[in-house]
């Protein structure tokens, strides 16, 4: 078994919508109280707040002066982030996530492939999913609704992420189904899940925070509350569960099934679902 840590923080916040300089300034000073960390991660569109009315007051693109501030700033701490802004891309405006390493330079940007609600309208649909390096371990990036759909996490980590990270802009009355599936994304894909939301009010909706670190058991490693916080943690990096067995189906391009998905007929008999050729019970038809 192949472990290792990293030291990292949950800025859980809530941002000021439409001031991306006083955001960026906290974001700068959070880095700076926590510089024994690995990691910071900041929530969905932190940079600007959580709008679909102006996304592009604030968009950034790979250029942006902002960026290069956190850039130099990511250096002088000697830590990395991950953080939400909008970005500048393909003519429009796309929901992305940033990781700046701990040297300063630009490991890569996600772009939110399922975009939820009024984003549809809001934003341009990234269409890749990407891990990241960071001090030799490859993070799997998703935004919030993208953690609802499992085949996002799986491919992740089939790509080789040892951990998933999820920045999240998720509200009520939602919260409890983030809980479920932030532990359920870690523990079939055996992989430890960093999950930061943001929390309190914004443009048009309650933030419901509870940022947490899961473990590849399902057992939550940080916690934090309903309001704003910083929640450092370690964060273990192991492909094998401590309690569960191997699961040699995950380490394979896809799953492995005897053949295509059957329309069974109605009210007949069959043996792949009665176990013997011979009996003539036939399953009873559902009322139409």
């Amino acid at each position: 078994m192949t472990t290792s840590l990293l030291q990292v923080a949950l800025a859980q916040f809530a941002p000021v919508v439409n001031d991306a300089r006083a955001n960026l300034t906290r974001m700068m000073e959070t880095m700076e109280q926590h510089r024994e960390a690995d990691l910071v991660v900041f929530p969905e569109l932190f940079l600007g707040g959580y709008t679909t009315r102006t996304p592009d007051m604030h968009a950034i693109d790979a250029r942006h002066p902002m960026l290069q501030e956190l850039r130099d700033h990511a250096r002088q701490c000697g830590l990395a982030i991950i953080f939400g802004a909008a970005e500048h891309y393909r003519g429009g405006i796309a929901n992305s996530a940033f990781c700046i390493d701990r040297h300063g330079e630009l490991a890569g940007i996600y772009r939110k492939t399922h975009l939820f609600g009024a984003e549809l309208e809001a934003f341009v649909a990234g269409d890749e999913l990407i891990t990241v390096e960071l001090d030799g371990h490859r993070l799997g990036l998703m935004i919030c609704f993208d953690m609802e759909f499992p085949e996002v996490a799986r491919a992740l980590s089939q790509a080789g992420a040892k951990a998933l990270v999820t920045i999240s802009a998720n509200m009520t009355p939602f919260g409890m189904d983030h809980h479920l599936f932030a532990m359920a994304r870690a523990i079939e894909n055996t992989r430890a899940h960093v999950y930061v939301n943001q929390t309190g009010t914004g443009e048009a909706f309650e933030f419901t925070g509870g940022s947490m670190i899961v473990s590849v058991d399902g057992e939550m490693t940080a916690v934090a509350g309903e309001h704003d916080t910083v929640t450092q943690a370690p964060l273990l990096l192991t492909d094998r569960s401590a309690q569960r067995p191997d699961y040699p189906q995950l380490r394979r391009g896809r799953c492995q099934y005897v053949g295509p998905v059957k329309m069974m007929p109605r009210g007949q008999p069959h043996e792949s679902i009665t176990g013997d050729a011979g009996m003539t019970d036939a399953i009873p038809a559902m009322p139409a």
